[in-house]
């Protein structure tokens, strides 16, 4: 009877170790920021210029059909979660999400972020209705859907140019605008009123 007790012990054990843990889509919600290493040509000199892996960021959409993410790419578009995880270096991810906000406020965020739905990328980081940039989507979302501005904006010649110059230079057309204003994956994901979710990146600034 004692040996029968002791295997029942580390059955029990046993079993719950094995026991599969949630899945990080079951932890997302709606309004969620989720960032990224891009895979695009201007990922490096986001990165140089900010000092942050994070150079790409978009919204959680969770619906009964799936968690998708709202993002601006070419062109602002809704992509499946595991899509836009896998699309990123190495699949990793932070997520944050704002704290004291409600999950209707944080609907409204999503909602104007997919008004933007079909618009071009903007690649001169304009800060324009008529194209859309990564966090310049996310700030503008929730500014307007839930009243609430997060990130800071900040002038072109305030980051560390001193890598990218000639890739600003050909964007630019050899004209880069130094008082250029705008926000950064580096800068929303610094903001203080965001709780972390999760974070697989092995640091972060």
């Amino acid at each position: 009877m004692r040996g029968a007790g002791v295997w029942g012990l580390w059955l029990v054990a046993h079993v719950a170790v094995a026991a599969p843990q949630p899945s990080l889509e079951s932890k997302l919600e709606t309004g969620d920021l989720v960032f990224q290493t891009s895979r695009s040509s201007q990922s490096e000199p986001i990165q140089r210029a900010t000092h942050s892996p994070l150079s790409h960021v978009g919204l959680v959409e969770v619906t009964p059909a799936g968690v998708f993410v709202v993002e601006a790419v070419q062109p602002v578009k809704r992509t499946p979660f595991a899509q836009w995880r896998a699309r990123g270096v190495e699949g990793h991810i932070l997520v944050l999400r704002p704290q004291g906000l409600d999950a209707a406020q944080r609907q409204r965020a999503v909602t104007e972020a997919k008004r933007h739905l079909g618009k071009p990328y903007d690649a001169r980081f304009g800060w324009g209705d008529d194209a859309m940039y990564c966090s310049e989507l996310v700030r503008k979302a929730y500014a307007r859907g839930a009243g609430v501005e997060y990130g800071q904006m900040e002038r072109l010649d305030s980051l560390d140019l001193a890598d990218v110059r000639a890739a600003l230079s050909r964007r630019y057309a050899g004209h880069a605008p130094a008082n250029l204003e705008l926000v950064t994956p580096a800068s929303l994901s610094k903001d203080e009123r965001m709780t972390q979710v999760f974070s697989d990146f092995p640091r972060l600034p």
